[in-house]
């Protein structure tokens, strides 16, 4: 029969729980690979003892084993009361082991008691939305008869029909004082460090290993959040220098006017999709996975978000009354280009002045586009406000959210001040950008980056992670 082993190679870690309590949710979100196992609403989804390491610059710390569910466990602590008192609680544990009831009527628990004793530690994932019943008793006490240090993790605590405190009780009741609160749907800031800060506790003998752990997950936090405010920056700049020229001939053809808008509204969506997309995966997500239904920035759903009148009009009113002074470029021509200006080059206020800062270089565009009565189409600043509201919110959202999220995450602009004033901060840069349609990013094409390119790439990333670190859009 297998044993806890005594020294080298990685700490082992089972992972156990009745039936349904969200055990593989939780090992999803602490190892970020979302394709472990199957999550599912049905009971016993898990019915083998599943391996999933966790790495560090390629050496295996923690192995942790995902375990089925116990399902009859009045019955078994029953079975291990009837043995001879002379045995202690693990001996009971190998004798029913050796038992023809551990390939019968016990074959699931089995499973779980042998994984138990083959580890040096485990963690108790329990369901605190379920009621305590006599058989969740007999649970805690059969998983103490393997003698081994037992972490409990409460889920689904924010849930409306949580009993978090009833659970404390019993627990404590059982000697299993130290509990971590832990949604697996979406886990607290700083679970995971708590996880780990008190398995040390647990195992003392492994307390560098474990604090290896909690160093890299400080890192890869850190990291993390530079990459993504990298991107985010990134794709705000591609947009705000997206400009296309359009001709006498065109404005004066509706259809050629509505297709070249049309094409210019495909052509950002698609930068925002990709950079989505990248940031979906920076986070450990699967771009297609089905448990991460991101539809809003998907779908059909997000271009029509991020042209819609009336949120471009609510996002008008965030800016303020002369917040987009001088900035703004041409002017509305009509509804069929909302979140667009179409102007003539003499009124590129923010293009103007930025081709005044960079010496003229734009100028001669400029005046070449007013002689030949060529107009150009750009991005207005509230479409620039709005990406810089979703992409900055869906990496607030990814940075908390766990791997075992059915839901869809939805889209908002928040109106508190503090946020007003920091999102305002992240537009200015940005008009430097409208005067170099060379920087837009388009599918297929390298990225060669100018040195100016990178610099205001540098400066608005800077903001964009003080943005997602300081929490500014809580009043």
């Amino acid at each position: 029969m297998a044993e806890r082993k005594k020294t080298g190679g990685p700490i082992d870690i089972a992972v156990v729980g009745h039936t349904n309590a969200g055990k593989t949710s939780l090992l999803r979100t602490l190892t970020r690979q979302v394709r472990f196992g199957q999550v599912s609403d049905r009971p016993g989804t898990t019915r083998h003892v599943e391996a999933i390491d966790l790495d560090i610059d390629g050496q295996t710390l923690l192995r942790y084993f995902d375990t089925p569910g116990l399902e009859d466990s009045v019955a078994l602590q029953y079975h291990l009361k009837q043995m001879p008192e002379a045995l202690s609680p693990p001996e009971r544990v190998r004798a029913l082991l050796e038992g023809p009831e551990a390939r019968g009527v016990f074959e699931q628990e089995a499973k779980v008691l042998r994984q138990m004793l083959a580890s040096d530690a485990a963690i108790y994932v329990i369901d605190c939305r379920e009621p305590l019943l006599p058989k969740y008793r007999s649970e805690i006490e059969v998983l103490n008869t393997c003698a081994r240090p037992i972490m409990p993790v409460l889920n689904f605590v924010r849930s409306k029909h949580s009993r978090e405190p009833e659970w404390r009780e019993v627990l404590a009741a059982y000697g299993l004082h130290a509990a971590v609160l832990f949604d697996a749907v979406a886990p607290f800031v700083g679970a995971e460090r708590q996880l780990y800060e008190d398995l040390s506790v647990l195992m003392r003998q492994h307390k560098a290993t474990l604090q290896t752990v909690l160093l890299d997950l400080d890192r890869q936090a850190a990291e993390r959040r530079v990459a993504c405010a990298q991107r985010v920056a990134d794709t705000l700049i591609s947009a705000a220098s997206m400009r296309r020229e359009v001709s006498p001939e065109i404005l004066a053809d509706a259809r050629a006017k509505e297709a070249l808008v049309n094409a210019f509204r495909a052509e950002l969506v698609d930068s925002v999709r990709r950079c989505v997309h990248d940031l979906l995966q920076m986070h450990g997500f699967e771009r297609d996975d089905a448990s991460l239904e991101v539809v809003p920035w998907t779908s059909d759903r997000w271009a029509s978000d991020l042209f819609n009148p009336e949120t471009l009009a609510t996002v008008g009113r965030l800016l303020g009354r002369g917040a987009a002074a001088g900035a703004a470029v041409g002017f509305a021509l009509d509804i069929a280009l909302a979140g667009m200006s179409l102007g003539a080059a003499t009124a590129l206020g923010a293009a103007i002045g930025g081709a005044v800062s960079q010496g003229w270089g734009q100028a001669p565009r400029m005046l070449r586009n007013k002689i030949m009565g060529i107009e150009e189409l750009t991005l207005d600043n509230s479409v620039l406000v709005l990406l810089a509201d979703h992409l900055t919110h869906l990496c607030q959202v990814l940075q908390a959210r766990g791997h075992a999220a059915q839901d869809t995450i939805e889209l908002r602009l928040a109106p508190s001040s503090a946020y007003r004033k920091a999102l305002l901060r992240l537009l200015e840069p940005l008009q430097q950008a409208r005067a170099h349609p060379e920087w837009e990013h388009r599918s297929g094409q390298s990225r060669n980056h100018s040195r100016r390119r990178e610099a205001l790439g540098i400066e608005l990333a800077h903001q964009v992670n003080a943005f997602l670190d300081a929490d500014t859009k809580a009043e």
